[in-house]
């Protein structure tokens, strides 16, 4: 193992955590890096991972960024759902309940979300929250419908019985057992693209087999029936969209469409070869896309704290 390998394999360190409690009183785990009154950027992961996914971007980022990452209901170290269960109004829910005990009244952020994250944030793009504290939008490797339909995991022809395997296999109740060299094979198959390389193919097998099973099935039947294309019409900030032109999960298919629909889009970067995976296979061009996204949209006077401004008002 290189050394690289090694350090990679060790997890950020959070300045501080969080226990976030959500509209339905679902807890939600959240990490805070880097210093704080630095420019902030929250991460949403997608479907069976956790924080560690972006473990790549936060390195880079908390040098000189407050970046805000937290594991959506029912994975990492967030416990199973309250009442209110798994959907995408659940999604919204959790994302406003970070937002809010996480930044400053007013205090700006880019907000970037892989494939249930991006779902999450387009299915919060009308709350309160997003309105008060989106500065911009980093949308990697998602969809918002017609995932089953379009998805190309499943190597038969497009059709009914294609989308109703590609739902069965989403929702499938099987436990997904230890990392082995098969399993990791499967999973670069369906998520990774063919010249992915080995260390990151498992960085993602073992984020991905480390979800518990109940979380990975209602989950799986919520993106089942996803439809926010409705929603990506109000996500009314400057957005930039990500998709690896081997995702067979959600083909670049729903990126184009999600780019073309989006009120201020920035465009879309396709990343030949890579898969669905691309915070992972691609860190370096997910990265400076949210430098990006930070240096064009977040000033200085938005990312800091507002208790300095308090101050000031009380000392005149």
């Amino acid at each position: 193992m290189s050394r690289l390998t090694q350090l990679r394999d060790i997890p950020p360190v959070p300045v501080r955590e969080l226990s976030v409690v959500s509209a339905d009183g679902s807890r939600v785990h959240v990490e805070l890096h880097g210093p704080e009154g630095a420019p902030a950027v929250v991460l949403a992961h997608g479907w069976t991972c956790n924080t560690r996914f972006w473990d790549a971007q936060v390195r880079d980022l908390a040098v000189d960024h407050r970046v805000v990452v937290y594991d959506q209901r029912g994975h990492g170290r967030s416990p199973e759902a309250g009442p209110g269960g798994y959907s995408t109004r659940a999604l919204a829910d959790d994302l406003e309940a970070v937002l809010k005990a996480t930044l400053e009244p007013g205090q700006k952020a880019v907000l970037g979300g892989h494939s249930m994250g991006g779902m999450t944030l387009m299915a919060a793009a009308g709350r309160a929250a997003v309105r008060e504290h989106g500065a911009a939008v980093l949308l990697c490797s998602t969809g918002s419908s017609r995932l089953t339909a379009e998805s190309l995991v499943l190597p038969i022809r497009a059709g009914a019985l294609r989308t109703r395997m590609t739902a069965a296999v989403l929702a499938a109740r099987a436990p997904l057992g230890p990392v082995t060299a098969v399993s990791k094979v499967i999973l670069k198959y369906a998520t990774m693209g063919r010249g992915s390389a080995p260390d990151r193919v498992d960085v993602c097998a073992r984020i991905v087999h480390a979800c518990p099973r109940r979380a990975r099935v209602a989950w799986g039947h919520v993106l089942g029936e996803l439809d926010l294309e409705a929603r990506v019409r109000e996500l009314r900030l400057p957005t930039a969209v990500i998709a690896g032109t081997e995702d067979r999960l959600t083909p670049p298919v729903h990126a184009r469409a999600i780019a073309a629909a989006l009120p201020q889009s920035l465009g879309l970067t396709e990343l030949a070869g890579m898969g669905h995976m691309t915070p992972v296979e691609a860190p370096e061009v997910v990265t400076a896309k949210l430098r990006e996204l930070v240096a064009s949209y977040v000033t200085l006077e938005g990312a800091g704290s507002t208790a300095e401004a308090v101050s000031e008002e009380e000392v005149a």
